[in-house]
């Protein structure tokens, strides 16, 4: 930990709770995390498989990895996640599927498999047409599943008509979604949590799997 600075060093030694490190960009925080990987793993003896780090893009989870690859070995490092928030998110659904009520093999809805749905339902309902309107609606909906929120919740707080209309629309896509035993990508985030809210008993699971969990980017 040579190139790093007594407040890094003690970032990184901190293991009693959790910590929230504010910095600028380009001033380490990167740095801090993979080293704390290596100190969890190499000073704590803490096995690679009982940590996660997590961040926004590939290219970021790349890096990630292969700066600790060059601070730990290999061996030590196995079963070690590093990747993005909703890879990790992803791998959740594939082990708990049956509690979120999936089939194996369940398919992953990209924006344009979405709003293909979208335009279906709205033409069956003959609820609008087709353009700025269907891009708005899969804006909001999109930022409803961001904020954790339920069509019923979005139904309660709906500020308008407007927003009921498309609170129910919300409602039949996640139905669709559920009957093509498929999942959007804002549902590879709010799935899991729905899950670890509603069941205590799988959060402890992945507590006990993922014992720290390091996020780098944490705004995103």
């Amino acid at each position: 930990m040579t190139h790093l600075n007594p407040r890094q060093k003690e970032a990184v030694r901190y293991v009693d709770g959790p910590l929230l490190v504010l910095a600028g960009a380009g001033s380490g925080k990167t740095s801090v995390i993979t080293r704390k990987i290596a100190w969890l793993i190499e000073h704590m003896g803490i096995p690679g498989r009982h940590i996660a780090a997590v961040t926004f893009t590939n290219k970021a989870a790349r890096e990630m990895k292969e700066r600790v690859g060059r601070l730990v070995d290999r061996k030590l490092t196995r079963g070690l996640i590093v990747s993005t928030f909703h890879n990790l998110g992803l791998n959740i659904i594939r082990e708990e599927h049956p509690h979120l009520g999936y089939h194996p093999g369940f398919t992953i809805f990209d924006a344009e498999d979405a709003k293909a749905l979208l335009q279906d339902l709205m033409i069956r309902e003959a609820s609008a047409d087709a353009g700025d309107e269907l891009s708005d609606i899969q804006m909001t909906i999109s930022s409803w599943k961001n904020a954790m929120k339920s069509p019923r919740e979005a139904w309660s707080k709906a500020a308008d008509e407007r927003e009921q209309r498309i609170a129910l629309i919300y409602k039949h896509y996640n139905e669709y979604l559920k009957a093509y035993n498929a999942v959007d990508f804002d549902d590879l985030i709010l799935l899991p949590v729905q899950l670890f809210r509603q069941a205590p008993d799988i959060l402890d699971k992945w507590r006990r799997k993922i014992r720290y969990m390091l996020v780098d980017e944490y705004q995103d």
